[in-house]
């Protein structure tokens, strides 16, 4: 692959989409099927590389993994010998690196997580103390600050653990370290983050108490093999949703999309900015999934306040698309969790727009954007700095654009959605 893109104003595009599996869902049905007892039949799942890393990381632990179609059958790992030695090498996963820390660590092996230039940079710091109070060997690079990161399980004890901010990884890693743990373990968050593992763990048979923002497992549970079934990336398919709003005439229908609670945040802000969407759940005994049909709309500013930010912050950068394209100023608060996600976020999402000619002013927790109440963006030249999120938001204001727009940097778009550039195709003239 090539990694500059040349992206042409769209035309107007009608429709279905179909976005890829839910990366985060991805993650943890590979890791609970890949340590469950017996077999577990997946369908769905993200083939992106962030997904292959974990999925390759539980075959070094032993799981198996059967390619049937579209459809994965795993047989979970027989168990890990006392003493071996894992190298993960985790790519640009942070959910990989994170989560699956804490599912490995009940476990008596040594086990080191790297990763590229970018997620090596990344801070594990708030995985490390959570790990180490529940009786794990841990350490990292810089004073426990950034990867490599090393976890000798085994022997753990359940904890409270009261998270500083509202993080599903930190959560996911601590409550999978408290299946194998002794007593009970529980976190409690300032405000609820993505709510995938707790929903998921009881279709593994794992019971979970759920209370407001506190959820717990207790030491010993043991996963089971099951059927599931991921539903389509929210994440992903918001990128087509904002490119039917902003490219006149179009109409995209996405179906089979997840529609978490904790997921559709960026939904209810497009909506306060006027677009034309239409959201209707369907039946479903797994994670929550339905039909999003969205329509070329004429947006207005809307600000996004720090306590939306946990059911929003991967939508943020295309959601500045939005709010670049609509009448009037909007802003963002306290998501300052970007600026240590795959880039500087912040920074990122604000040169990308002044590229194509739009007012940022970024400040330390966000932004303040003026909006060209629909004046098409004008030409340039974009570099995404390698994150896969500034490569499809900018390939999204493209197709907005009067005339072509030059996206450098892109080959981290395989990382979460590697039909991204084909669906691009289809809008093109």
């Amino acid at each position: 692959m090539t990694d500059r893109l040349c992206v042409h104003p769209g035309r107007p595009y009608r429709g279905a989409i179909q976005p890829p599996g839910d990366k985060s869902i991805s993650h943890r049905a590979l890791l609970l099927a890949g340590l469950a007892e017996g077999e577990s039949e997946l369908a769905g799942v993200n083939s992106g590389e962030d997904c292959t890393r974990t999925r390759a990381a539980l075959e070094q632990a032993g799981a198996r993994y059967e390619r049937r179609g579209e459809a994965w059958r795993v047989t979970g790992t027989p168990g890990l010998s006392p003493g071996q030695e894992l190298a993960v090498e985790c790519g640009n996963s942070g959910t990989t690196l994170r989560v699956l820390a804490g599912a490995l660590a009940g476990y008596p092996v040594r086990a080191t997580y790297s990763g590229d230039a970018s997620l090596n940079r990344r801070p594990v710091a708030r995985v490390v103390e959570p790990l180490r109070r529940m009786g794990a060997r841990v350490s990292a690079r810089d004073g426990d600050r950034f990867p490599p990161l090393t976890v000798e399980g085994g022997g753990l004890r359940g904890i409270e653990h009261h998270s500083p901010v509202p993080s599903a990884q930190v959560k996911s890693c601590v409550l999978l370290a408290g299946l194998r743990a002794e007593g009970r373990t529980r976190v409690i968050e300032p405000a609820l983050s993505r709510d995938h593992t707790e929903r998921m763990l009881p279709h593994w048979g794992v019971p979970v108490e759920r209370h407001g923002l506190c959820a717990a497992v207790q030491g010993g549970s043991r996963l089971r093999g099951a059927r599931f079934t991921v539903p389509r990336d929210p994440s992903a398919a918001l990128f087509w949703v904002v490119a039917a709003l902003l490219v006149p005439g179009s109409e995209v229908e996405i179906h089979d999309l997840g529609l978490n609670p904790t997921r559709v945040g960026a939904l209810r802000v497009l909506e306060r900015m006027g677009a034309d969407l239409d959201v209707a759940l369907e039946p479903s005994d797994e994670e929550p999934r339905g039909r999003v049909r969205a329509r070329s709309s004429a947006l207005h500013a809307a600000d996004i306040p720090a306590e939306e930010i946990p059911a929003l912050l991967d939508e943020l950068p295309v959601l500045a698309v939005a709010q670049a394209a609509a009448a009037g100023t909007s802003t963002v608060r306290g998501a300052g969790e970007l600026r240590v996600k795959e880039s500087d976020r912040i920074e990122a999402t604000a040169a990308a727009l002044r590229a194509l000619g739009v007012e940022v002013e970024t400040r330390e927790d966000g932004w303040s954007v003026g909006g060209r109440a629909g004046r098409p963006f004008e030409p340039g030249r974009v570099d995404s700095r390698g994150d896969h999120r500034i490569v499809m938001s900018a390939a999204v204001a493209a197709l907005a654009a009067r005339d072509d727009v030059w996206i450098e940097n892109i080959e981290a778009v395989v990382t979460s959605d590697p039909g991204f550039l084909g669906t691009l195709r289809r809008w093109q003239p």
